[in-house]
């Protein structure tokens, strides 16, 4: 057992704090945000969470979060559960002609989900009565202590706060997400830092959330999240009967700007058939931007060599992507799992192939799902462009060629419906999905091009007066 730091407190690093410390570590969560997390009942309202941009825009727990929670946090998505966050399955959703009525292993698409404010108070409720952990919040982290090792490679042995504390540590846990300052403290030490790949996702966001009166929530027609030639529409459900949508963008569309208006965000939604449903219920929010999303990625084993031991990147700070597919958190908990089994099985006396081993890790565990996200993130930027220029988007990729025959065929064969949701839900990858016997051909023969009822390009613009 050993002493752990984890710099960042959001929902992974909170979740992966409760599970090492539940396996015996001394763990020391460092969160920046001073202000203590209300009840669930109030923590929308109340909680202001500066150092996370994404934490009031709309968010989606996938049944993947929920299947590893229930593995290594017992009890946690019932104390979601209990604060009002919402339990469904799409395959209870949807028209029984559809599905073909429930099957054996449907339940692996139960979700618990909700607004992130608060689940993530729920996290801090069950990490404060977790023994083992200590929560320090308004502790900012801004460098590192550290030696130089015989051969040459920096060894972080803990952390510098803000006003001059030294926290010393067997390890230090990067779960500082998409704002992780690391690489420049290791550059600090006199570490090379990680090799960073960095770019613009290329996309926005134009959200809001809605509240029902009675507690329910608008059904699905579709997808939650639909594309529609230049944008993406997404729909989704949340807790005590309240639910986001958003209308995402690419960033190089200015006429789009426009959606800052309510009324022109309304008259938008509105048009589209199958989502206007949806903003018929009181708002509870004005429109909520998110722009200048990287794709990042950080690699800290270099040629079989760490740039740095005592200190490994988690979730977010080791790698993130545009939000749109809800996957975020949840490949997070699974990186975070990973962890855990990992010092179950490494002790801390060798620094370096802790650090190696962490690497291969996570190459095996989440690095697929990454490359999967931004495979599926850089086609659909693509296709939203050439949209915007009037004609449509070519590519030979079988991969996404695929996918959007499974996208338009899922409504005519149920095993092709629980196809997509696999994929959507990360209960599969997809390249597993379409080698299941025949689902690629019967794909292929059903896709439908037909496309989705609401306006084209010309028309978008036409409506908000451009």
């Amino acid at each position: 057992m050993g002493r752990i730091a984890m710099v960042g407190g959001g929902i992974v690093g909170t979740c992966a704090a409760m599970m090492l410390a539940r396996d015996g570590h001394d763990v020391t969560v460092l969160e920046r945000d001073p202000t203590p997390p209300p009840p669930p009942n109030s923590a929308w309202a109340d909680w202001e969470r500066r150092g996370v941009n994404q934490f009031r825009m709309v968010h989606y727990f996938l049944p993947k979060f929920r299947e590893v929670a229930e593995q290594e946090l017992p009890g946690l998505t019932e104390a979601m559960v209990a604060a009002g966050a919402l339990r469904n399955n799409p395959i209870d959703g949807a028209p029984a002609d559809i599905t073909g009525g429930r099957r054996a292993g449907d339940e692996r698409f139960d979700t618990v989900t909700a607004r992130r404010p608060v689940a993530e108070s729920v996290v801090a409720a069950m990490a404060a009565t977790t023994p083992g952990l200590t929560i320090r919040r308004g502790i900012a982290v801004v460098g590192l202590l550290a030696t130089v090792g015989p051969n040459g490679v920096v060894h972080v042995t803990g952390v510098r706060t803000a006003d001059g504390e030294e926290i010393t540590a067997d390890l230090v846990v990067d779960a500082g997400g998409r704002r992780s300052a690391m690489a420049q403290w290791l550059r600090d030490c006199g570490s090379p830092g990680p090799v960073e790949v960095i770019e613009d996702s290329g996309f926005v966001y134009y959200a809001r959330h809605f509240r029902s009166p009675d507690g329910s929530v608008p059904p699905a027609f579709g997808g939650l999240l639909q594309p529609y030639g230049s944008i993406s529409i997404l729909t989704l459900p949340a807790d005590n009967g309240t639910w986001g949508v958003g209308v995402i963008a690419s960033s190089k569309d200015a006429a789009l700007r426009a959606l800052l208006d309510v009324e022109c965000w309304e008259r938008v939604v509105k048009s589209y058939p199958l989502v206007a449903h949806w903003i018929d219920a009181e708002p509870i929010t004005n429109v909520e931007l998110m722009a200048k999303i990287e794709d990042r990625q950080r690699t800290y084993v270099i040629d079989g060599l760490p740039v740095a031991t005592g200190v490994v990147p988690l979730a977010d700070a080791w790698a993130c992507t545009n939000p749109s597919l809800g996957r975020g958190i949840s490949i997070g908990l699974i990186h975070a799992a990973a962890l855990r089994t990992l010092l179950h099985d490494e002790n801390f006396g060798d620094p370096t192939a802790l650090a190696v081993r962490w690497s291969e890790v996570t190459a095996e565990t989440v690095q697929p799902l990454f490359h999967d996200t931004l495979n599926f993130d850089r086609h659909r930027l693509a296709e939203i462009e050439a949209a915007m220029k009037g004609h449509d988007y070519e590519t030979t990729d079988p991969a996404w060629l695929l996918g959007k025959a499974l996208e338009t065929a899922m409504f005519h064969d149920p095993d092709l419906l629980r196809g997509f949701i696999d994929i959507a839900s990360l209960t599969a990858r997809g390249a597993d999905v379409m080698a299941r016997p025949g689902l690629a051909e019967r794909a292929m023969a059903l896709a439908d091009p037909t496309p989705p009822p609401g306006p084209d390009r010309g028309g978008l613009l036409a409506l908000i007066g451009a």
